[in-house]
This record gives C-alpha cells, sequence and structure tokens, in this order.
C-alpha cells in the first residue's frame, strides 16, 4: 500500500479497489438501484418487490440474487415467503445510494432537469 501524500493515511490496496468497482458495477443498473432503494425503504418480498419497481418478477428475481451476491442484499424464509433486506455487510455502499439517490431526487423536486449532466461521465 502506498500512503497519500500530506494524509498519513494509506491508499486501499487493489483488491478492495476491485471490490468497490464491482459493487458499484453491480449498482449501475436503474432496476437494481431502484430494488436497493426500495430495501433500504424496508424489507420486502420479491413479488412486493417487482410491483413497487414495475418488474417482471423472474427479472427481479434475478437482480436480487446478484445484490445477494454481492453481499448487498439476504434474505430470510418466513413461511413460504423470501423476505429480503439490506446486508449490514454491504452497507457502506447502501449508505452512498442513500445519499445520492436521495439528493438527486430532492433536486428533482426542485427543478425539471434532473441530474443530465451526470450522463456521459
Amino acid at each position: 500500500m502506498v500512503t497519500a501524500p500530506g494524509t498519513g493515511r494509506q491508499d486501499p490496496s487493489a483488491e478492495v479497489l476491485a471490490e468497490a468497482a464491482a459493487a458499484f458495477g453491480l449498482l449501475a443498473s436503474p432496476a437494481r438501484l431502484h430494488i436497493v432503494w426500495a430495501l433500504i425503504q424496508g424489507e420486502s418480498d420479491v413479488t412486493g418487490l417487482a410491483e413497487r419497481v414495475g418488474g417482471a418478477l423472474p427479472a427481479v428475481s434475478q437482480h436480487l440474487t446478484k445484490l445477494k451476491l454481492a453481499g448487498l442484499v439476504r434474505s430470510r424464509r418466513e413461511g413460504r415467503r423470501q423476505v429480503y433486506f439490506v446486508d449490514t455487510a454491504g452497507q457502506a455502499a447502501v449508505d452512498v445510494v442513500r445519499l445520492l439517490v436521495g439528493r438527486l431526487t430532492e433536486q428533482d423536486a426542485a427543478t425539471t432537469a434532473p441530474a443530465r449532466r451526470l450522463r456521459g461521465l
């Protein structure tokens, strides 16, 4: 690891940066972002998530599988249902989603041109 000049802090390892990039790459999908956003608000089963995000049940299920593999969400069985919720191990990435999507939502409510400046960066 390299220490950043003047900060006394070490730069993250290549492995940590690769893991973060993979998490951000996974969250680059609007559907997955919407699912994580919904789960930040409260736990849900796949049917409730599909209704909320407007996706087909199989597609939402596949997104949830990927989010689980990345450690961003977890599930537990309640009878015949799987209930999904935010995984505390992935809390840092979820906090970024909460902050960014929340802020963009506030800006969208205040203006008519929501975050178009971010496209193509």
